[in-house]
């Protein structure tokens, strides 16, 4: 273990059982059996006795806050704690910011053409830098790569802020920023990342992951709206203003972190020291069935199970919608993957993670199908929720098996090839879904089967890899 790795907290004294009650006279069968009239008399104990009645809200509340997202990496390492409100501060602003680059990119140009190369500005250097950063995550001070990152970030924000306020008004500026802005978060993302594990205890891994997913969606909800907001009442440049101001709480959180130095183990089988490439990232991830097969479970659920490219035709085919219902589609997912993520806290008592990650891109890829037949907006959007709840399930499970089966000098990489996966596997679901709608002059049949290839492919993974069906956290292997 790394010296500069903060202790694990101490584990609370277990409290001890109760030996009173309901539990306790279930235990002891002479209980009735000597005496008849126990029942009756315990009866009418229980209705004079107050307590009785306190004991349901109390059952009730254990139930409650056992379903809560578990928030003990929140209380128990402060480090974490300021990483993850950084993290949901300058998400909320990056999202804001996003909204204000698309609106900005229309109101000067009028073509949905325009506005939509802003996400291929942006996807090119998210492939690229995000490879790339994560050979450089395994190699340098993690810290360090954060913070500079962090500190791009910010620096594009305050340029955009600068553009919208002195009304330049040009377009390429806009693309320019984009991608720039898209490299420095590709860069600096596995870096922080990767960090996690070293944060935190490999017990309370699956709730800071469950919390890094509210924080995410927190971002992708509360983001836009707040954004649209501002933008509407002060213009682009409050939105740009507010996401450079939102990364010094990053700035400060990374800032306040120990020094983050690669830990060369050799694990990736290189030999070399001092140096990572982006090929040995690969080739380990090659040789590692149960690491592999996760990020395929996620691929199949983004290329098949993912009709993002259909929303605007189901709207108006499915619903007689617009715009506005364009917008609900959108939303659902991500509103449903923050419900899973806040009643999350069942998730660190399950062991077996390669099972509850094919389980639950399956439903992803049920809930999808089903969503493909409905007609009424209420359910279709209930389904989108759902998957979305599957989804984050998925995401939580699939990041713990990379943390803590993944040695720790191959995290970096690991993590650059997720972003790959993440900026990619959507549009490569966008390219599969237009492709089968136009192909089938249906877009119905396009949603339905590739919601079943998704659980087709989840299937076909169970077979292929009945090793990973048996992954346990508690013995893991890559």
């Amino acid at each position: 273990m790394s010296t500069d790795q903060p202790q694990a907290p101490e584990a609370a004294p277990p409290t001890p059982a109760h030996t009173t009650g309901p539990a306790a006279d279930a235990a002891d069968p002479t209980v009735d059996a000597a005496d008849p009239t126990a029942g009756t008399a315990d009866f009418t104990a229980g209705a004079a006795d107050p307590t009785a009645d306190a004991a349901a809200p109390g059952r009730l509340r254990r139930i409650v806050r056992g379903a809560l997202a578990d928030i003990g990496p929140l209380r128990d390492i402060p480090d974490y704690r300021r990483v993850w409100f950084g993290q949901t501060v300058s998400s909320v602003g990056q999202q804001m910011t996003a909204v204000a680059v698309a609106v900005q990119v229309w109101d000067l140009t009028r073509s949905s053409f325009a506005t939509g190369l802003v996400g291929l500005f942006s996807l090119v250097p998210l492939v690229a830098f995000g490879l790339w950063g994560g050979a450089v995550a395994d190699t340098v001070d993690r810290r360090r790569l954060g913070l500079i990152g962090s500190a791009g970030l910010a620096a594009v924000s305050v340029l955009l802020a600068a553009q919208a306020l002195l009304g330049l008004h040009v377009v390429v500026l806009l693309y320019a920023a984009v991608a720039v802005q898209a490299g420095f978060f590709a860069l600096s993302s596995p870096a922080r990342s990767s960090m996690i594990p070293r944060l935190v205890p490999r017990e309370q891994l699956p709730a800071a992951n469950a919390l890094n997913t509210v924080s995410m969606n927190l971002g992708m909800t509360v983001g836009p709206m707040l954004g649209g907001l501002l933008i509407g009442a002060f213009g682009a440049q409050s939105a740009y203003l507010f996401d450079a101001v939102a990364f010094s709480a990053t700035l400060y959180a990374m800032w306040r972190l120990p020094a983050m130095k690669p830990q060369s183990d050799g694990a990736d089988g290189s030999g070399r020291k001092g140096r990572a490439s982006v090929l040995d990232g690969l080739r380990f991830l090659a040789t590692r069935p149960n690491l592999r097969t996760s990020f395929l479970a996620d691929l199949a659920a983004m290329i098949f199970g993912l009709p993002r490219a259909l929303f605007p035709a189901i709207a108006v085919g499915f619903y007689g919608g617009g715009a506005g219902t364009v917008g609900l589609l959108v939303a659902a997912p991500a509103v449903g993957a923050l419900v899973g993520a806040l009643f999350s806290g069942w998730i660190g008592r399950v062991h077996r993670h390669g099972a509850a990650v094919l389980a639950a891109v399956a439903a992803w890829g049920l809930a999808i199908a089903a969503f493909g037949v409905v007609r009424e907006l209420w359910l279709g959007l209930a389904l989108l929720a759902a998957a979305g709840c599957a989804d984050t399930i998925s995401m939580i499970f699939r990041n713990t098996i990379m943390q803590v089966a993944a040695p720790d000098d191959m995290r970096g990489r690991l993590q650059g090839i997720f972003i790959v996966v993440v900026a990619g596997g959507p549009r490569l679901g966008d390219f599969e879904s237009g492709t089968v709608a136009t192909l089938t002059s249906s877009v119905t049949i396009s949603v339905v089967t590739g919601g079943l290839a998704c659980v087709a492919a989840v299937l076909l993974l169970a077979a292929r890899r009945p090793a990973f069906l048996r992954y346990d956290s508690r013995k893991p292997t890559p």
